[in-house]
């Protein structure tokens, strides 16, 4: 790493747009079942829901852009929900979810050796 060049690219070993969307779904679905968060909160999530299976769109003038606002305002809604909870209650949460995932490097995993074809007839 000492080589490293300033334009060079560095991509996180730690996962990618999947597995976060799929652990902020998780931190959502545990919130949501949390008591200690407001239950007024807990409207945001829905209302987002609601709106993206309502007929109606904000925008429905350009054909691509009505799934963008749909696409904008669930994310809106997920990461308002998550800011409006108590942070102690999502920091515990986060810590549960990410406490059985691997937090080695991908550096430590990398395995030197040589390969061997043998025949069966031997």
């Amino acid at each position: 790493m000492a080589n490293k060049k300033q334009g060079d690219i560095v991509v996180s070993s730690g996962g990618g747009v999947m597995r976060d969307l799929v652990l902020r779904f998780k931190l959502i679905v545990r919130l949501m079942g949390d008591s200690r968060v407001n239950p007024f909160v807990k409207l945001l999530p829905l209302a987002s829901l609601a709106y993206l299976i309502w007929p109606i769109d904000l925008i429905s003038v350009v054909p691509g852009v009505s799934a963008l606002d749909d696409v904008a305002l669930i994310s809106l809604g997920a990461y308002m929900f998550i800011e409006f909870c108590p942070s102690d209650v999502v920091e515990e949460h986060m810590q549960q979810l990410t406490s059985n995932m691997d937090t080695v490097s991908s550096h430590d995993e990398i395995v030197d050796a040589e390969a061997v074809d043998m025949d069966d007839e031997e």
